[in-house]
């Protein structure tokens, strides 16, 4: 009988786990289910936050995200997201700057190539490989990859920088 209990309670924590009483656009608090807060059109698209929790009377009051934050999708957040930073010392530059409704997006500097990313955000970024004496830049680098270099072949040579080796002069 006692095993049967624990079934029971086990089945019963499982069934409120997957499955919540509120709808896709709702959150619970206090046993109620609020509306999130959602992108207001008519303020373009502005990110929004609780100001108050809907009551048995009430709905959810949703005021706009502060300077530096932003929420991207429907929520029930009391406060907004902090924007991202592009730093510099990580061989990152801003992209598309913060808004209330989207986070900051960066991508590498000039003579960088993205290692880490998150979604269209860049996170981390390296300095492109430099050829070495007696290499070639077979491949350029880019935002996305390193540079690759290629071994001169013998009778040829190449400071590093250039795109082909070159022949030794006699």
């Amino acid at each position: 009988m006692i095993k049967l209990g624990f079934v029971a309670a086990i089945v019963t924590l499982n069934f409120r786990l997957c499955f919540s009483a509120c709808a896709r656009a709702e959150y619970e608090v206090n046993g109620e289910c609020c509306p999130m807060c959602a992108p207001d059109i008519s303020m373009m698209f502005v990110g929004n936050r609780v100001y108050w929790h809907c009551t048995v009377d009430t709905s959810t009051t949703c005021v706009p995200c502060l300077a530096s934050t932003y929420t991207d999708e429907p929520n029930g957040f009391d406060k907004c997201l902090p924007c991202s930073v592009c730093d510099a010392s990580n061989g990152l530059r801003v992209k598309r700057t913060c808004t209330r409704s989207a986070d900051t997006v960066c991508e590498p500097l000039k003579g960088f190539y993205c290692i880490e990313q998150n979604k269209d955000s860049c996170t981390f970024a390296m300095g492109h490989s430099q050829c070495n004496p007696g290499q070639y830049i077979k491949q350029t680098g880019t935002a996305s990859t390193d540079t690759v270099c290629g071994n001169c072949m013998e009778g040829t040579y190449s400071n590093g920088s250039f795109t082909a080796c070159r022949p030794h002069s006699k």
